[in-house]
């Protein structure tokens, strides 16, 4: 079994000072880090790569500086599950159909998982058969009521999702 920290919007330092513990700790003790883009700055990016240990997977969101070099859509294998990972920039509306297309394009199968960001709301639920997770923001930034991730047990292809919060 492996354990994947799904992290999204830290927004640091435009919207939070810093990354919170709780999200330090659980990104320390995975054995893979998603990172669905907003970083918002080099700092903070180089600080999920440390804390990540080299096992980061990320993507750029649309308030990330362009010098980071993020791809728009990445994808990673946990076992014999794959994840498809988009921000979702753009307009609320019209989001999921974005992160569907990505998914869609990028997936080798049908039963790959979608990682997106942007909304700041944590999400975990199924759309026209595509399973798509959102880990809010991890550090609470605006408009999130409250920080949040979450952490995915893959152990094979079957995923157990767990909501982490402070």
């Amino acid at each position: 079994m492996h354990r994947v920290a799904l992290v999204s919007d830290t927004h640091v330092p435009s919207r939070a000072s810093e990354i919170p513990d709780f999200v330090e700790e659980a990104v320390e003790d995975a054995d893979a880090v998603v990172h669905a883009g907003d970083f918002d700055s080099e700092d903070a990016y180089d600080a999920f790569e440390e804390l990540a240990d080299g096992e980061l997977v990320a993507v750029r969101g649309n308030m990330d500086p362009v010098n980071l070099g993020l791809p728009a859509v990445e994808t990673l294998w946990v076992e014999d599950r794959q994840f498809v990972v988009v921000h979702g920039s753009g307009p609320l509306e019209g989001y999921e159909d974005r992160v569907l297309q990505a998914v869609r394009e990028d997936r080798d199968g049908e039963d790959a998982i979608g990682v997106s960001g942007h909304t700041h709301d944590l999400a975990d639920k199924t759309v026209e058969g595509v399973r798509l997770l959102n880990p809010g923001s991890a550090t609470g930034a605006s408009p999130a009521d409250e920080a949040t991730m979450l952490t995915v047990d893959v152990d094979g292809s079957d995923v157990d999702v767990t909501v982490v919060g402070e």
